[in-house]
C-alpha cells in the first residue's frame, strides 16, 4: 500500500467552526485529482463544493452524509502512492499551510528540496490557526498504533457499544457477540462525554438521525443521577408520524437564528412605516419592460424600490453606516452592497449585489435576475452572502402589508416592501382606486436617529410615488 493521507475539513475562509456533509461525489476505489470536487458541504452561510488537495485513490470516507463535522476533523483518506511515511511517535502530523487540511509529516527544514510538494488548492485556503486542534494526551504505544494505521482516524461513525454494564466492563469489538445498543456520536462528543463521566448509552440523542450532540451531553451531566436502566434505550426515530416531529437546527437556519438574536439584542431597533401610492411606479415598470435595454430581463416594482433606496442612501450617507463597537467609531461606507432577502428551501439567505450604487437600471435588473437564479439553485457562495451594507426584504410576495424586519448584523437599515393592493386613495382632490403599498424601515438607533430615518423613508416613498424624481436626484 502506498502513502495514506487524510484530508481534514478546512475552514473555507469564513472563520467557520463546523459544516454539514451534504453529498459525497467520490467513493472508495475512485481515483481523484488535485482540485477535483469530492463533496458538497453546507456551512452556516452556503453550500460549498470542496476540492481534493492531492491526487490518488480514495481508500475510505471517514464521515457519512448528513453529519455535522468540526473544522480540522479528518473526512477522507487517499492513497497517494509511494512509500508509506508515518509521523514520529512524539509528534503528530502537522497541517501544511495552504493545504486546506491535509495531513502531512513534519518536514525537516534542512531536508533536500526535491521532496514532492502537493499543489495548492484553487478557490480557498485555510486561515492561520483556524483549524488548530488541541493535542490529545495519549501513550506512546497508542501513537505508534495510530501511526501504523493512519486510515483508522476518528470519525463520526455509528459505533456499536454494549448495553449498560457494571463499571469497568470492557467494550466488545464491533463484530463481537452480546446485546448492544447503537450510539451515534462524533469523536469530540464522545470525548466530552468521557471527560464529564456521562454514559452515552443512557442518552437519547436530539441530533441528525438520532445522533448525540454536545447539548445532550451537557444536559445529561447537569441532570440528577438517574437509576440504572434495566434495558437499553433504542435510538429515537426523528419523525414518528405522531403529534410531534423534531427537525435538526443546522446550516443556514442555525446561522440565521444566531444572527437574528445577535442583532435583536445588540442594535436598538426602530421601525417606521409609510403608505405610498405606487400607481406611477407600476406604470413605469410596464413601460420599462418594452424598452430594448431590458429585453430578456425581468422588470418588477422591486427593481424601482431598490433604485430608490440606492439614491436615498446617496442623499443620506449615514443610513449606509456601521457601528464599530470595538473601535468606538461609526463607519460610513461610500459603496452599497445591496442585500436582497430570499426565502429558499435551505432557509432565509441574503445574497448581495456588490457595488450596486454604480449599476445602471438595466444592469441592476440583470443583477437581480442572476441573484434570484443563484439563490433558487442553492449555489450562493459565502462571498455572495457577506459584507452587505443595506438590505431589502420583499414581504409583499407573501401577501402581507408590512412587518418589523430585523437588521442584518453589521448593517444599520433594512427596508421591508409590502404587497401592492388596490385601495381608495385621495388623488388630485378626489377619492380614486390606486395602487398602494406599505414601506417599513428598521434602523439602528445608535447610528440613525428619527429625523434621518424619516428622511430616508420619505425620499424612497416620494420616488416611488413619482419615478421622475429618480431622474432629478440621480
Amino acid at each position: 500500500m502506498g502513502e495514506l493521507k487524510q484530508f481534514k475539513l478546512p475552514d473555507v475562509g469564513e472563520g467557520l467552526t463546523e459544516a454539514d456533509i451534504i453529498k459525497w461525489h467520490v467513493q472508495p476505489g475512485d481515483v481523484v485529482e488535485v482540485n477535483q470536487t469530492i463533496l458538497e458541504i453546507e456551512t452556516a452561510k452556503a453550500v460549498v463544493e470542496l476540492p481534493c488537495p492531492f491526487e490518488g485513490t480514495v481508500t475510505e470516507l471517514l464521515v457519512e452524509e448528513n453529519t455535522t463535522v468540526d473544522v480540522g476533523v479528518p473526512i477522507i483518506t487517499v492513497d497517494v502512492g509511494g512509500e508509506a511515511v508515518a509521523p514520529p511517535p512524539a509528534e503528530p502530523g502537522a497541517q501544511e499551510p495552504g493545504m486546506a487540511g491535509s495531513i502531512a509529516p513534519k518536514v525537516d527544514p534542512t531536508a533536500p528540496a526535491a521532496q514532492k510538494r502537493v499543489p495548492v488548492l484553487v478557490g480557498y485556503g485555510v486561515k492561520p490557526g483556524s483549524t488548530t486542534r488541541r493535542q490529545r494526551k495519549t501513550s506512546s504505544s497508542s501513537v505508534r498504533s495510530e501511526a501504523a494505521a493512519p486510515a483508522q482516524a476518528p470519525a463520526p461513525v455509528l459505533a456499536p457499544v454494549p448495553a449498560p454494564a457494571p463499571a469497568g466492563g470492557a467494550v466488545p469489538a464491533a463484530n463481537g457477540g452480546g446485546a448492544r445498543v447503537a450510539v451515534l456520536a462524533k469523536p469530540p462528543v464522545r470525548k466530552l462525554a468521557k471527560d464529564l463521566g456521562v454514559d452515552l448509552t443512557t442518552i437519547a440523542g436530539t441530533g441528525p438521525q438520532g445522533s448525540i450532540t454536545r447539548d445532550d451531553i451537557h444536559q445529561a451531566a447537569a441532570a440528577p443521577a438517574a437509576p440504572a436502566r434495566l434495558a437499553p434505550v433504542p435510538v429515537p426515530v426523528r419523525s414518528t408520524g405522531q403529534r410531534e416531529e423534531r427537525i435538526p437546527i443546522r446550516g443556514v437556519r442555525k446561522h440565521t437564528a444566531a444572527a437574528m438574536v445577535q442583532s435583536a439584542f445588540t442594535a436598538p431597533h426602530v421601525t417606521e412605516w409609510l403608505q405610498v401610492d405606487v400607481t406611477e411606479t407600476m406604470n413605469a415598470a410596464k413601460r420599462l419592460r418594452d424598452l430594448p435595454d431590458f429585453e430578456g430581463v425581468k422588470v418588477s416594482p422591486l427593481l424601482l424600490v431598490a433604485k430608490a433606496l440606492l439614491l436615498a442612501a446617496r442623499r443620506h450617507p449615514m443610513i449606509n453606516a456601521t457601528w464599530d463597537e470595538a473601535a468606538q467609531e461609526i463607519v460610513v461606507k461610500h459603496y452599497v452592497h445591496l442585500g436582497i432577502a430570499a426565502a429558499t428551501e435551505r432557509g432565509l439567505i441574503v445574497p448581495k449585489i456588490r457595488e450596486a450604487q454604480d449599476l445602471s437600471l438595466p444592469d441592476l435588473a440583470r443583477a437581480f435576475g442572476e441573484l434570484a437564479a443563484t439563490a433558487r439553485a442553492g449555489k450562493a457562495s459565502p462571498q455572495d452572502l457577506s459584507d452587505g451594507t443595506l438590505t431589502i426584504t420583499n414581504v409583499g410576495v407573501f401577501g402581507v402589508d408590512a412587518g418589523t424586519p430585523i437588521l442584518t448584523p453589521g448593517e444599520s437599515a433594512i427596508l421591508a416592501f409590502g404587497q401592492i393592493r388596490d385601495m381608495p386613495w385621495v388623488h388630485e382632490g378626489e377619492i380614486k382606486i390606486r395602487k398602494v403599498t406599505t414601506l417599513a424601515l428598521s434602523f439602528d438607533h445608535r447610528v440613525v436617529d428619527g429625523e434621518l430615518g424619516s428622511a430616508v423613508l420619505r425620499d424612497v416613498g416620494a420616488m416611488l410615488e413619482d419615478p421622475m424624481r429618480m431622474l432629478a436626484w440621480s
